[in-house]
């Protein structure tokens, strides 16, 4: 009963709304359902604001906590669910997301929806691929927002493979490049020393970066290494000093609020941006996350610790590659991952990259963020 009033509620709000006819050249960005200011849909309004486009679109962002968000000057924000988003949802010429947009929302047949998705490629199978992990009411969601799409980005010709197989969609795909990959194709320095700066990080450390993939039925994630046998193997085998950075799923955020992290451990879980994190990291470990198709881009090295791959594959979803055949080293022990550590040769694995990169077929060329605004240009002239 009470989703019944809840549905009822919403429709009535957006049912009110869609009388205000839509304004040209409106812009609507959310990123995960408004929880963050990141991702695809970030790095394309930075891309507007960086070509002072902002004086030529209107451009509303819808976040959870927009009070935390007043130090953007150049665009509107509205609280996710409150009257100012149903208003600027019914009224934005374009929406653009990089997730599945609430099914309260009905498009108009003058509106154009921009759905980025959130990864340039994955392991994890997704959608219609990973139906039987899928609740029903998702499926349900992921068809209607499938069904005003009018516009999806792809990473690479093996994503938009299993777009056109798993997305239930039909329309077209632009084989853009990722916008949230473009300032991994040429990290800037300046910008890894902002971030090391916000880390209270000497410019000098070197860092590792272990960011694994959420689970749903599991209810821990395997941060049960040696930290310091992790940091002195790898400057062994790589030199300088290191420091660990701990990027969890924000679900997980409660979970380890008190663990006991060293000092040469950070939990940086809350740090919005993991592109930024990514562009700062020497070296990624990682499990099942689409992020290793990220960091793949700025061709350093990439570890896959998976002690739990059996109980995951059998119990959350399966996987679109073998391990064996990614250009990532791989273990399932701590043993084995400091062995990869000490093998790690890096002209081979700059050519099993290379080779990788040339099989999925990337389309990750920096450009990402100009070729969609290019499409709004288009859209909104």
């Amino acid at each position: 009963m009470k989703e019944l009033i809840k549905r009822t509620i919403l429709h009535f709000l957006m049912t009110f709304f869609s009388v205000f006819k839509v304004k040209k050249s409106k812009l609507l960005f959310m990123s995960y359902y408004g929880g963050q200011y990141s991702c695809n849909p970030k790095y394309i309004t930075e891309y507007l604001l960086k070509h002072d486009l902002h004086k030529k679109f209107e451009i509303v962002w819808v976040l959870n906590k927009p009070e935390q968000d007043r130090n953007k000057p150049f665009f509107r924000t509205a609280k996710a669910m409150s009257l100012r988003y149903f208003y600027h949802l019914a009224t934005a010429q374009v929406v653009i997301t990089n997730h599945r947009l609430p099914n309260h929302f009905k498009k108009k047949d003058d509106q154009y929806y921009i759905q980025t998705w959130h990864s340039s490629l994955r392991l994890k199978q997704i959608e219609k691929d990973a139906g039987k992990a899928l609740p029903d009411n998702y499926i349900e969601l992921a068809k209607h927002d499938s069904h005003m799409c009018n516009l999806l980005l792809s990473g690479c010709a093996k994503s938009t493979e299993i777009f056109k197989r798993s997305f239930w969609y039909e329309g077209e795909i632009l084989e853009s490049g990722t916008p949230r990959n473009d300032i991994l194709v040429s990290p800037q320095l300046d910008l890894v020393n902002r971030v090391k700066l916000k880390l209270n990080l000497s410019p000098e450390k070197k860092v590792v970066l272990f960011a694994p993939t959420f689970r749903n039925k599991q209810k821990t994630t395997p941060l049960e290494f040696d930290v310091d046998r992790i940091l002195t193997t790898l400057k062994q085998a790589f030199g300088g000093e290191w420091v660990l950075l701990v990027k969890l799923h924000p679900h997980l955020t409660e979970m380890y609020r008190h663990t006991d992290f060293s000092k040469n451990v950070r939990n940086v879980t809350a740090y919005e941006d993991t592109q930024e994190l990514l562009a700062c990291a020497d070296i990624l470990i990682t499990d099942y996350s689409s992020l290793m198709f990220d960091f793949a881009i700025t061709e350093r090295p990439c570890f896959l610790y998976t002690p739990d791959i059996e109980q995951y594959t059998a119990s959350e979803r399966k996987l679109y590659f073998q391990l064996s055949d990614l250009p990532f080293p791989s273990a399932v022990n701590e043993e084995a991952l400091l062995v990869q550590f000490d093998r790690f040769n890096k002209q081979d694995y700059l050519e099993k990259l290379a080779t990788f990169l040339l099989a999925t077929g990337s389309f990750e060329e920096g450009k990402a963020s100009e070729k969609v605004v290019e499409r709004i240009h288009q859209i909104c002239s």
